[in-house]
């Protein structure tokens, strides 16, 4: 007589390697599946349940995610998504590293967790270069063979630098690729492809890169699925040509969904099992959405001890009440009841993450854009301008009337956006100013040191005052997300980890997030996530024109492009 831990009956049992649910009886023992068949003589269970009428798959695997992206630490991510079904995570947490380096990394990544985590080595620490842009930390070949040597690091996170990638001659990043390779020569590389085709594509793919997990359409999956890429639908990929792309091509081997960004305020209600449940809604087979959510992601990161209901994988498993609504009754993991109030000892963080912002007070006078391009007329401004779907702007000219050298951009319908270098490597006062179409059309002010990558002081406003106050704030706190009406600050959710991280519970920091997402929306923000679109604008290697510290670039080429062009 076999004794095992658990014993499952009469449930439909989705099979990954057949792709279809069977009624079978499924055993645990020692955290891990044991025996699967339709009988199980001479078995002898601690605990038998009975799961008629219901549905077991494997816990969901989300195979490309930030934690510190969704503003919250390892922990506090563990307990929220693991009620979702999500028990493994792989995560590229290279917002920390921008921020404090590998010391920083290190200390973020070792807060322990109810679900288990992966990690990407982070591979642009800056994601361009240090002429571009100022960040805390950076991550060269020696930090990368250092993280090498710790398993949990089981891919290289996303390659974002184009140009230095696609270069003639040796660069860092191909160093670093180099390094991986030689290495670890089967690890995935994981890229950040927006929008490249053709040579472009070819060029990235020669480099080494395997997966892209950016904003896709049909047209590029096909692309990149008929190349060999393995591509990671994230939410704002998931349109019908796309989904549809998929399930008549049947791409369901080189595909996976992905979480990517999960703001904390859509955290509250779901994670990955929303991306699954829409795929279904979309047309997909259960079948399928399950398989890519869960088989595909393990098999794609190498981890082989997961992904699937079969002996010796770990007993991570969902149980559902309904199929085609992805309905979740209970999330077990390592053959065990998720446990919501999961709580570990209290974790300490590192000083330095806790008074990251060094920066100067600015006052209204330093707002006041000028130029000495005209006295009085007009000039060209380069804008960068949003779209209502996505992260990528719009890189446009808008005729601006100046007088008395002063740039009248109010009157163009524009918004003014700050960016300030805030780890004290200058005078305190480095930043630039810019100008932004289709941004906040009333009277307010949107600011964060939550500024992918570099995470710099960045601040976006019509209401100069409001614009200041902010910065202050940001400064007095030690980061945050912070949003005013008028001048007055009506929103505020301090990130005191780095400027980056909240430490408190999700449904605090999700609320928080909330009300700035609405205070931009009243502003007149409009895209689909008000968040990260602002926060992108300073995101060099997402197109197409973006701004930092050092100032304004077209993001391709990498060239600094001048505010005003005379005209």
């Amino acid at each position: 007589m076999t004794k095992v831990d658990l014993l499952i009956t009469n449930a439909n049992v989705f099979n990954v390697f057949l792709r279809k649910f069977e009624q079978v009886t499924v055993s645990v023992k020692d955290g891990k599946f044991y025996w699967i068949d339709r009988e199980l003589p001479n078995i002898e269970a601690k605990t038998v349940i009975d799961l008629s009428g219901k549905y077991l798959i494997p816990g969901l695997i989300d195979a490309h995610m930030h934690i510190d992206s969704s503003m919250t630490t390892p922990e506090i991510m563990g307990k929220t998504i693991g009620k979702y079904g999500t028990t493994t995570i792989v995560a590229d947490d290279h917002e920390i590293t921008n921020v404090a380096g590998i010391a920083g990394l290190k200390n973020f990544i070792n807060q322990p967790s109810p679900i288990d985590i992966f990690f990407g080595i982070p591979s642009s620490v800056p994601s361009t270069s240090e002429a571009l842009e100022t960040t805390g930390g950076k991550i060269g070949v020696h930090e990368v063979e250092e993280l090498l040597k710790d398993p949990r690091f089981i891919c290289l996170g996303e390659v974002m630098n184009f140009k230095e990638m696609t270069a003639e001659g040796p660069t860092l990043i191909k160093d670093i690729i180099n390094t991986c390779q030689k290495i670890r020569p089967t690890m995935p590389l994981e890229g950040h492809v927006p929008a490249y085709c053709g040579e472009d594509l070819a060029k990235v793919i020669f480099s080494g890169v395997t997966t892209d997990h950016t904003q896709q359409t049909a047209a590029l999956v096909d692309e990149k699925i008929r190349n060999g890429m393995f591509v990671e639908l994230q939410l704002k990929s998931m349109h019908q040509e796309v989904l549809d792309t998929i399930i008549n091509h049947q791409y369901f081997e080189h595909v996976a969904l992905v979480t990517d960004d999960s703001m904390p305020d859509l955290l509250l209600t779901s994670h990955l099992n929303a991306l699954v449940e829409k795929a279904i809604a979309m047309g997909m087979k259960p079948e399928d959405a399950i398989y890519i959510s869960t088989y595909t992601p393990a098999r794609h990161m190498g981890l082989w001890d997961r992904g699937a209901i079969a002996p010796g994988r770990v007993a991570d498993f969902v149980v559902l009440d309904n199929l085609e609504k992805f309905a979740i009754s209970k999330v077990y993991k390592n053959g065990q009841p998720f446990l919501t109030d999961y709580q570990e000892a209290d974790y300490e963080f590192l000083p330095e993450l806790r008074h990251s912002v060094i920066a100067t007070k600015l006052s209204e006078k330093d707002l006041e854009l000028t130029t000495n391009l005209v006295q009085n007329g007009a000039v060209l401004a380069n804008v960068m301008q949003l779209n209502e779907v996505g992260t990528f702007t719009n890189y446009v000219q808008k005729k601006v009337e100046v007088k008395d050298h002063k740039v009248l951009w109010k009157q163009a319908g524009l918004a003014l956006i700050l960016v300030q270098e805030r780890y004290g490597k200058s005078d305190g006062r480095q930043y630039q100013l810019g100008l932004v179409d289709r941004a906040i059309s009333g009277d307010g002010a949107v600011g964060a040191t939550w500024a992918h990558d570099h995470h710099n002081l960045m601040v976006m406003g019509t209401n100069i005052s409001g614009m200041i106050k902010i910065q202050h704030k940001l400064i007095n706190q030690q980061g945050g997300y912070i949003a005013a009406k008028g001048d007055t600050i009506v929103a505020n959710a301090p990130l005191a980890i780095g400027g980056v991280v909240s430490d408190q519970p999700i449904e605090v920091l999700g609320k928080q997030i909330g009300e700035i997402r609405q205070t931009m929306r009243d502003l007149g923000y409009k895209n689909t996530n008000e968040i990260m679109s602002f926060s992108t604008l300073s995101l060099l290697v997402s197109p197409n024109l973006k701004i930092s510290d050092k100032g304004l670039f077209e993001v391709k080429s990498q060239k600094k492009v001048e505010l005003f062009v005379e005209k």
